[in-house]
């Protein structure tokens, strides 16, 4: 065949020409399109690559401390080993379920069903902050290496164990602040979580845990508080003695240092072990401290008092007949306990006369009842920095009515947490000075703790301090009504020998929920004492509620004994120099001291 001939058998038809062209173009196309993707967008996709396969994930800080006043430990943080297996490398699965199940007490027929079913997994969490024992018996099953491993994890301990716990609060497994100084600190606490790289599949799954660190953790701050454990332990030990004798619903015990208003002490009862949280009872949660109010009763009676003497409203030698225990006040019939006649200012605190203070409350009239209600702080949170902290109750001034000139004397128709009842006392032993209670005093640094903010709201960095009373008449309730209170009155049973002691004591009825009236069963039963009376150093109340054993309700009978004790191992701690043997004085009962 000639050349001519054999060119024109290779020249393409013309109606296939333009399907060629095109098939030439497409692959001239795709060439120049790998050639992009590898040599000009090689980086990018290999990033774009590691982005689908990989992910960042925290790494949990290590917690900070938390202190006492004189640096006792009461939270920290150790390092713990929690185990993994990997699912892909694990042939026998059933056999490592069943003797992981003996040695950890787990499901081994819920851990098959795991290992199955992640099959293709590298990395599954079998048991996390496991202990000593665990993983000793763990190592001692020599299961095939690569199969299994442990990482290291941050357990949350409480060195002290109950002690403090409604104040402290708990981290969950996660490390999250729940409850107390734990929650209302935890941007302090909990320090500045790291990141590490893990590797997943095409569907987001998990496969590994890669010992890459892309942001090393910071560990979060210490915190101290202003409680002194020792008193806080005394605190507490006082309380299960009377939840043993009395057999309380609760019970709350309030240590305030003077004239600071610091919290040397915080108890509640029911408790619980922070260290170990499975089935505890809702009860035990609460914080009855600052988580429940109640009608002050008697205690509230001091500050009626001390506001009508500043107001001008009374005088300090003033007398009044307390109608021998009966006495109409509009369409009611007040009572004594028992029939007093001319009762002096001093007697009617000395002997709580209901009669005595309604006539002083109707100098003051409701207007002047309500100031004086709102000056010692009833009716909103002391500001204590502790989540959870309820506001109490005081109605509105219009919604009071003639009953409220003689009820919020007696300390009726309104309602108060014991902490606010603690600090109010705490600005009479301060010479009328009311201030922020004070728990936390300082955040690693040194600098003062300032709260972000509360379950009410935000808090200032800097305590509120106001002046209630002049410091002439606070010093003379002090020294004398309150004092007299336990020398000769409601308050015999907190005497001390060691100390001078004032204080006062309260019966408060209960509201019957299926009558909607005063109980005559259930009573609010509380004692509030500080000392020494010349120059006070603190303040403790303990409040006990719906005692149900004995015959007597009375605060002076049920708290006083427990708030004594605490008060005179608070002043020993406190290094307070005792008084002088007093050889006139009867020694006191065991039972009383």
């Amino acid at each position: 065949m000639s050349e001519s001939a054999r060119r024109a058998s290779f020249v393409l038809p013309p109606r296939a020409r333009l399907p060629a062209a095109a098939v030439v173009v497409a692959w001239l196309v795709l060439a120049g399109r790998l050639v992009q993707l590898q040599w000009a967008e090689q980086a990018d996709l290999s990033a774009g690559a590691i982005r689908q396969s990989s992910l960042l994930d925290e790494i949990p800080a290590r917690p900070g401390e938390i202190l006492d006043r004189h640096g006792r430990l009461l939270a920290t943080t150790v390092t713990t080993r929690s185990l993994y297996l990997v699912p892909s490398r694990t042939d026998d699965g059933w056999e490592t379920a069943r003797r992981l199940g003996e040695a950890l007490d787990l499901d081994a027929d819920d851990l098959f069903r795991r290992l199955g079913r992640d099959r293709e997994r590298h990395f599954l969490w079998v048991r996390r902050r496991l202990s000593d024992a665990e993983a000793e018996r763990v190592k001692a099953l020599d299961l095939p290496q690569g199969t299994w491993g442990f990482r290291e994890e941050h357990l949350r301990r409480y060195p002290q164990g109950t002690l403090a716990a409604h104040v402290l609060g708990l981290r969950d497994i996660d490390g999250a602040g729940r409850g107390g100084i734990e929650q209302s600190c935890d941007a302090i606490l909990r320090g500045t979580p790291g990141r590490c790289v893990l590797r997943r599949d095409a569907r987001g799954r998990v496969l590994d845990v890669r010992d890459e660190v892309a942001q090393p953790p910071r560990p979060g701050r210490t915190v101290t508080l202003a409680l002194d454990a020792v008193v806080q332990m005394h605190a507490e030990r006082e309380l299960d003695r009377v939840m043993e004798e009395w057999r309380p619903s609760s019970a709350a015990a309030i240590v305030l240092g003077v004239p600071e208003c610091d919290v040397l002490a915080m108890a509640s009862r029911p408790a619980f072990d922070p260290n170990d949280a499975s089935g505890v009872p809702a009860a035990a949660w609460k914080n009855t401290a600052i988580a429940s109010i109640h009608e002050p009763g008697s205690t509230f009676k001091p500050f009626v008092v001390g506001w009508a003497i500043e107001q001008g409203a009374l005088a300090r030698d003033e007398r009044f007949d307390c109608e021998h225990g009966a006495y109409r006040m509009g369409r009611r019939v007040l009572h004594d306990h028992h029939p007093y006649g001319i009762l002096d200012v001093t007697g009617i605190l000395v002997k709580s006369s209901n009669i005595g203070m309604a006539k002083i409350g109707a100098r003051l009239g409701n207007r002047g009842l309500h100031q004086a209600a709102a000056a010692f702080g009833f009716g909103r949170p002391t500001g204590i920095e502790l989540p959870g902290e309820l506001a109490g109750i005081l109605r509105p001034l219009d919604e009071w009515t003639g009953y409220s000139t003689g009820s919020i004397p007696m300390g009726q128709e309104l309602a108060a947490t014991p902490l606010q009842v603690a600090v109010a006392h705490a600005a009479l032993a301060s010479k009328g000075t009311h201030r922020t209670p004070r728990l936390v005093l300082g955040a690693g640094d040194g600098a003062p703790f300032a709260q972000e903010s509360s379950a009410h709201g935000e808090r200032q960095s800097n305590a509120v301090v106001s002046r209630v009373l002049r410091p002439e008449i606070a010093e003379w309730l002090v020294s004398g009504p309150l004092r007299e209170v336990v020398t000769r009155g409601t308050g015999r049973r907190a005497e001390l020998e060691e100390y001078t002691v004032f204080g006062k004591s309260g019966t408060a009825q209960k509201l019957d929920p299926e009558t909607g009236k005063y109980s005559m069963r259930l009573h609010t039963s509380s004692f509030v004492c500080g000392g020494p009376a010349a120059d006070p150093r603190a303040i403790v109340l303990v409040v006990v509620d719906e005692p149900s054993r004995g015959d007597s309700q009375f605060g002076g009978t049920i708290a006083a004994p427990a708030a004594s004790r605490i008060l005179r191992k608070t002043l020993l701690a406190l290094r307070v120099p005792a008084r002088p043997p007093q050889s006139n004085s009867p020694p006191l009962r065991a039972a009383e001291r």
